[in-house]
């Protein structure tokens, strides 16, 4: 199944590994070092101890008086907010059974945060959202600091939380561990009359009970959104980087099979921690986050990956920009069309064929690296098997031969694109990214006069009064890490479609974050330097005229540079207190920019 690497890939891959070897080395020398002290509960004194087990069961204390029982801790992201993490409220009981049944411990060794982004967009609590992602890295610390687990299974799935679970889990690399997912929704209305509803509800032509009726038949139950987002896009990188149970990403909450894929992957978490195979460390490196990278631009995955990704692998010593994700974006075929990059949910992408198959073709033409170690075992041929249930029983078989729906789901041989989604941008106006996985081939280079806002508020205002109904490419600014803690610009996505349905050319540039379903709008997003630390977005003006071109891959204005750079740049707005965000002043002092993950724990 595996051909010879691509030589390009492997070059791409060896730049990276060259880059990273002095902070690779550093990470794995820390992590040598706690391996070495041996087990958590062999350098706990018997006080210690006593107090990690004193609340539990009388037949799980008894198993960890035994020196010989493993004890594996969870980490949860449970609440009954987050529809995606709803089902996780009965997981701790079912691991705890799966251990017992082989003679070992579970605990909830700590809970962290997960905001919604869903519920958030638009409002104050967006700005907290980016930063959630290192809060959550650094409860996970805490969770585990105790140090008397012998592995750990992850529960999470959303935008930040994956990522963050990932980034803390890393400090702990000498341990093995398992991310265990929950599975998407059902599918709801489907997305095209969703998004049709959206773009009348911003136009004035439906009111707001006919949009409530269509979200809330969108979202309906326990589960994933079930769109291509942030959140479904970390499933995927769970897959490629062999850290979930074979197949688990898109399996439906509260069924025998889910059930049995997180019994399997306690199971597994036991077994590993008894051989002292795979553990994280050994299984994250420059070759798993290269994969990762693949199979973002392979299923048009979400551009959130443009800053978690990037910040993930600096957790493990591995330094990645946005040139590697570009020149891997070059040379990886699109071979998924899920919305909204096309009409159909994950779902249907599961039901297709869903990521084995995408692993299945990728390793055939030499585009992943399959000699990687997984969780699994070593090669990342484990993930091109689909898990069923056998009376009753859990097995593994090969993915389809051929995909079952050719509209969602290509074979490498015909892809929907020669090359992935994500583009680079550069030019007179910083380093940029853009999806154009969604983006129309004619709408994929537009020249325009900028209209400058320094919110999405404002903008918006400027929509419904009818001031956008033209050639534009809309500036918002002071959106950035520095700035405003890099909130999500989702509101923007239905007004600019409306404006491109109108026959306009439209643009959108911002040193923000579209969300990870943004789709149709030619946007290049997370500019650096953002406007605060002294980007030139700071120095645009109403009328400018911008030049956003997504094929070459520029991003530059027709003013001259000296002039540009003449220019009193503009003073971003005060933060407005409240809502915990007065709390995060710190983090926005601290992070780093967008290409370097916009994280406070890295420098």
């Amino acid at each position: 199944m595996t051909a010879t690497l691509d030589a390009r890939l492997a070059e791409i891959t060896g730049r990276i590994r060259a880059r990273s070897e002095a902070t690779r080395r550093n990470y794995l020398d820390k992590i040598e070092a706690a391996r070495g002290a041996g087990p958590g509960r062999a350098k706990l004194s018997c006080a210690n101890w006593a107090h990690a087990f004193a609340g539990q069961a009388g037949t799980d204390k008894l198993a960890m008086r035994n020196p010989d029982a493993c004890n594996i801790g969870i980490v949860t992201a449970y609440n009954d907010m987050l529809s995606a993490h709803k089902p996780f409220e009965d997981f701790p009981e079912r691991i705890r059974a799966a251990a017992r049944e082989l003679g070992a411990t579970a605990q909830v060794a700590g809970g962290v945060p997960a905001m919604c982004d869903g519920v958030t967009q638009g409002r104050p609590g967006m700005e907290l959202s980016l930063f959630s992602r290192d809060v959550i890295a650094l409860a996970t610390s805490v969770a585990l600091c105790h140090d008397a687990f012998d592995a750990a299974l992850m529960l999470g799935v959303c935008d930040k939380i994956v990522p963050g679970l990932f980034i803390g889990a890393l400090a702990f690399g000498h341990l093995p561990v398992i991310f265990v997912p929950a599975g998407p929704m059902d599918s709801g209305m489907p997305n095209a009359e969703k998004a049709r509803i959206r773009a009348l509800y911003a136009e004035g032509k439906v009111d707001r009970a006919a949009l409530l009726e269509a979200e809330t038949r969108s979202y309906h139950g326990p589960g994933t959104c079930t769109f291509y987002g942030t959140a479904n896009s970390n499933q995927m990188l769970m897959e490629m980087m062999g850290l979930h149970m074979p197949g688990t990403a898109f399996i439906h909450p509260n069924t025998p099979l889910r059930h049995a894929l997180t019994r399997a992957a306690t199971q597994r978490a036991v077994s590993l921690a008894h051989s002292g195979e795979a553990p994280l460390a050994e299984v994250v490196n420059e070759r798993t986050i290269v994969n990762g990278i693949v199979g973002l631009m392979a299923t048009g995955g979400s551009t959130n990956h443009a800053i978690h990704l990037v910040a993930m692998a600096r957790a493990a010593g591995v330094l990645i920009d946005w040139s590697d994700f570009s020149d891997i974006s070059a040379i990886t075929p699109l071979l998924a069309r899920v919305y909204p990059n096309g009409g159909a949910d994950v779902n249907a992408f599961q039901a297709a064929g869903g990521v084995g198959f995408v692993i299945r073709e990728l390793l055939s033409a030499g585009l992943l690296h399959g000699d990687v170690l997984t969780v699994a075992g070593r090669g990342l041929e484990h993930y091109a098997q689909e898990p069923v249930l056998e009376g009753g029983t859990l097995v593994w078989r090969p993915v389809p031969e051929k995909s079952l729906d050719e509209s969602i789901l290509r074979p490498i041989a015909n892809p929907f694109d020669t090359s992935g989604g994500l583009r680079l941008m550069t030019g007179g106006l910083g380093r940029a990214v853009v999806k154009v996985s969604a983006v129309a081939p004619e709408q994929r280079r537009v020249q325009a006069p900028a209209a400058v806002f320094e919110s999405q508020e404002e903008f918006l205002a400027a929509f419904k009064a009818g001031k956008l109904d033209r050639d534009v490419v809309a500036v918002v600014r002071f959106q950035g890490p520095a700035a405003n803690g890099m909130p999500e610009l989702h509101s923007l996505t239905p007004a600019l479609s409306v404006l491109q349905g109108r026959g306009h050319k439209v643009a959108l540039i911002t040193d923000g974050r579209m969300s990870g379903a943004s789709g149709k709008v030619l946007s290049a997003i997370h500019v650096t330097p953002e406007a605060k630390a002294g980007g030139m977005l700071a120095r645009l003006r109403n009328g400018d005229v911008i030049l956003v071109d997504a094929n070459a891959g520029v991003l530059e204005i027709a003013a001259a540079s000296e002039a540009l750079a003449a220019r009193e740049a503009a003073k971003p707005p005060p933060a407005p207190p409240g809502f915990g965000r007065e709390y995060f002043a710190g983090f926005r002092e601290l992070a780093n920019d967008a290409e370097a993950g916009a994280s406070v724990l890295f420098s």
